[in-house]
């Protein structure tokens, strides 16, 4: 399994072990992007994410760890970038959410697949296409007809100027404006390409 390097970019996702569900109801969504918020979203750059409800995805840069420790504000997230275990914050974010889903539904043991899956993004192709996938995720698993239609995705964080973690300007920037971004999502991409990058498909 790849190693999370500080300064990298990455696709990060995971499923529900055995596939099961992670997020049974709206509540459960939301808890964990507050939880996102809290242990990994000061650390990193997001272009793109999807919940989906047996796995998510990720599209992000970790910061350098000299970035997190020349910032005062980031004092709650020296220690791991001190040791250099970037693997550290998404761990602790995960483990909380699991203790209370867990306890919410009266279950008990693993709630993600360990560990949990990380690609470098190492071209602009790779970056470009994977957030179309990410996107379009929910309708490729027929959750909805139209992807735009889920609500758990960056997708209209990205087109519309509500505040939002997504890096929305740069991800434009990557596409050439919101036009050709809107354009690039008409089609699902194509999974050949992909597959030398997402392995095992989710």
């Amino acid at each position: 399994m790849e190693k999370l390097q500080f300064g990298g970019t990455y696709h990060v996702y995971n499923r529900g072990v055995n596939r099961c569900n992670l997020f049974y109801d709206k509540a459960n969504y939301l808890y964990f992007m507050r939880l996102f918020a809290d242990h990994i979203a000061p650390v990193v750059q997001v272009f793109a994410y999807c919940l989906l409800p047996n796995h998510f995805h990720f599209l992000l840069r970790l910061l350098e760890a000299d970035e997190i420790l020349g910032r005062y504000d980031l004092h709650d997230y020296w220690k791991h970038a001190r040791d250099n275990r970037p693997h550290q914050y998404f761990s602790n974010c995960f483990n909380a959410y699991a203790r209370t889903i867990n306890d919410s539904y009266g279950r008990s043991g693993s709630l993600f697949q360990r560990p949990f899956r990380r690609i470098p993004v190492t071209t602009d192709g790779y970056f470009l296409t994977l957030i179309t996938y990410i996107h379009r995720n929910p309708q490729k698993h027929g959750l909805v007809d139209d992807f735009r239609d889920w609500p758990y995705s960056s997708y209209d964080a990205i087109l519309h100027d509500k505040p939002t973690r997504v890096e929305r300007t740069a991800v434009l920037d990557y596409f050439g404006n919101q036009v050709q971004f809107q354009e690039a999502h008409q089609t699902e991409p194509d999974e050949a390409t992909l597959e030398k990058w997402l392995g095992e498909d989710l």
